[in-house]
C-alpha cells in the first residue's frame, strides 16, 4: 500500500499558522490514512484468504508511481496490479497515481482494476 505524500504540502491554510496546529493537522491526516489503510488491508486479506492466495503487505510513504516502480524493481513480480482512481464523491482520500510513469518504467505488464461499485 502506498500512502501518497501529497498531503504534506497541504499546510498553507491560514488556520495552520503555527507549528502546533500544523503538527495536530498532520497527526489527524495520518490517522485518517491509517484508518483507511487498515480497512482496505482487512478487505484484501479476507478476499485473498477466501481465494487461497498468499498476501503480504508493505506500507510506504511517497509518490505512488515511484514507490511502485521501486517495489517492482526490488520484488520482480510477473505482473503489477493497481486499482483505478476512486469515482467522484466516493469516501476516502484520492491518490494521484501517474500511470504513464508506471507504463514507461515497469518491465512487466500493468493491470488496472476498476473501483468496486
Amino acid at each position: 500500500m502506498v500512502v501518497p505524500d501529497f498531503w504534506k504540502g497541504m499546510m498553507g491554510d491560514d488556520w495552520l499558522n503555527n507549528a502546533s496546529t500544523r503538527d495536530a493537522y498532520a497527526r489527524h491526516v495520518e490517522s485518517q490514512l491509517q484508518s483507511e489503510i487498515e480497512e482496505e488491508v482487512a478487505r484484501v486479506r479476507a478476499d485473498a484468504a477466501a481465494r487461497g492466495l498468499s498476501y503480504a503487505r508493505e506500507i510506504v510513504l511517497g509518490r505512488p508511481a515511484q514507490c511502485l516502480i521501486e517495489c517492482a524493481a526490488r520484488l520482480r513480480p510477473d505482473l503489477v496490479v493497481i486499482g483505478s482512481p476512486r469515482p467522484p464523491r466516493t469516501k476516502g482520500l484520492r491518490s494521484r497515481m501517474d500511470p504513464g510513469a508506471l507504463l514507461r518504467a515497469l518491465a512487466v505488464p500493468l493491470l488496472v482494476i476498476p473501483h468496486p461499485r
